[in-house]
């Protein structure tokens, strides 16, 4: 059984002017997110992602639909019965929300105080955290003493503080740098594996997805308009809007002035579209030099996601023309081949 199940979920907010629209936030969506997954949503400003990871979290309520976390649905809950089951849901934001006023330490025994946890075993589990994230050396210091990336540990800390079955992490690379951004997704991945947390990672960024999410749902409009592992939707994107966010992280066939500049400058162009189970680039490449036929690679490259290998390389080709012709018909039998001069 799925660990958070959405069934044609809508939420509606009230118009902006009097005698407007209302505003489509999200409009009919089904998810199914499994225990043990890192599954990342994805979409532009405004596709929706952020509502729909409030809904998941009960800070606020469907306008109709059906939304479960770990058996239980949300619909028509009290406040008290709604507050009992965000104990078992972590959240962790971009811009890291700790209680400036209280040192590390307080502010992972915020949610522990809340959930009526004895002093003794605040104790032991607020060191535990504080060793998992590699922050026991600032147990005592406070937020603005705390660089980004260690304010963000602090906050996964705090979210884990309550042994959640789920951690929500809302845009939280966003506000860092590069370097710290994998930190923290190594953390988060580390999470998954080695508390079995089931994590969902709300993102604009395609690079966070292909870190750390096995599985990844397309946002826009307040629809998924894809979903599906995230290898396979990285090496076959269906919709505009998908194919527009692998294109950040992964080179596809060369178009428009790459594509034209390309055929000025080379006369015999051709692309090879390597795929999961596809030859090897070595045996593709032998094709070639056993009829002397020489290639320079000009655009694209392979990537792994995932366990799987998947990409595009356009090489320039130069030799007999019809030993040339020959490769190209010998490739082709053995992956995807597009001629593009």
């Amino acid at each position: 059984m799925a660990l958070v199940e959405l069934r044609d979920v809508r939420k509606e907010y009230p118009p902006a002017k009097r005698g407007g629209e209302p505003v489509h936030a999200i409009r009919g969506v089904d998810l199914d997110v499994e225990a043990g997954d890192i599954y990342a949503v994805v979409g532009y400003s405004g596709a929706g992602k952020s509502t729909l990871v409030r809904l998941v979290n009960a800070l606020e309520p469907a306008t109709s639909g059906s939304v479960t976390v770990d058996g239980v649905e949300l619909t028509g809950l009290k406040e008290r019965q709604l507050q009992r089951v965000r104990l078992g849901i972590g959240m962790i934001f971009q811009q890291f929300n700790l209680l400036h006023s209280r040192t590390v330490w307080g502010n992972l025994a915020y949610p522990l105080e809340v959930a009526g946890v004895g002093r003794a075993e605040q104790q032991q589990r607020i060191s535990e955290l504080l060793h998992f994230v590699g922050l026991a050396d600032k147990a005592h210091q406070y937020p603005e003493q705390l660089s980004g990336g260690q304010k963000q540990r602090v906050g996964i800390a705090r979210a884990l503080a309550t042994s959640p079955k789920l951690l929500l992490a809302d845009e939280a690379t966003s506000a860092l740098d590069p370097d710290t951004t994998q930190e923290v997704l190594d953390l988060l991945a580390r999470v998954n594996r080695e508390l079995g947390i089931t994590v969902v990672v709300i993102t604009h960024e395609m690079d966070v997805v292909r870190s750390i999410a096995n599985k990844v749902a397309v946002m826009e409009d307040g629809l998924v308009v894809e979903r599906g592992l995230v290898k396979d939707v990285f090496a076959e994107p269906q919709h505009a809007v998908t194919k527009r966010f692998v294109g950040t992280v992964v080179d596809t066939v060369p178009a428009g002035e790459v594509l034209d500049d390309l055929r000025q400058r080379h006369r015999r162009l051709v692309t090879l579209e390597f795929r999961e189970g596809s030859p090897g680039q070595s045996q593709v490449f032998a094709e070639l030099l056993d009829r002397d036929v020489r290639f320079e690679l000009v655009h694209g490259g392979i990537e792994r996601v995932q366990g799987a290998t998947f990409g595009n390389l356009t090489l320039a080709l130069t030799g007999e023309p019809a030993r040339v012709q020959e490769a190209v018909a010998a490739v082709s039998r053995l992956v995807r081949t597009e001629e593009l001069a």
